[in-house]
């Protein structure tokens, strides 16, 4: 990578960061500002595999997680209401998952008959900006 390549990536990372914070979250605040940031994100879409910022959203809800982890210490839940409730935060219904199957394999999943598979995991996780271990 030549030093012009350096310098042109800085550039956009410096505008990208203007708006993105895509750094380790250190406080509350900063956690707060990513949430704000990451929910715009999914509004606009970029949960979306084929969206432009779906990496970006991926990196951002990464560090969300990561700041949740340490700081936050969620409880163990099971994988069925995880989505539930990303379903729910997010006005999703259950014919608007086709990335994990069909409305009868997504009410499978959610009444427990059925487990999410690595595949599924990781399309949610992206679609949610979240980490894939949430569901784990």
């Amino acid at each position: 990578m030549s030093r012009a390549d350096v310098d042109t990536i800085a550039g956009h990372f410096r505008a990208i960061s203007d708006h993105v914070p895509l750094r380790v979250i250190r406080t509350d605040a900063e956690y707060e500002t990513a949430v704000d940031v990451m929910n715009g994100l999914l509004d606009a879409g970029a949960g979306e595999d084929h969206h432009p910022l779906a990496g970006v959203l991926g990196l951002l809800g990464g560090f969300i997680a990561d700041y949740d982890s340490a700081h936050h210490g969620l409880p163990d839940v099971p994988p069925a209401e995880i989505l539930r409730l990303l379903m729910e935060q997010n006005g999703v219904k259950q014919s608007d998952l086709p990335e994990i199957g069909s409305q009868g394999v997504v009410s499978e999943i959610l009444s427990g008959k059925r487990d999410l598979n690595l595949g599924q995991i990781k399309r949610l996780a992206t679609r949610f900006g979240i980490e894939p271990a949430t569901f784990l």
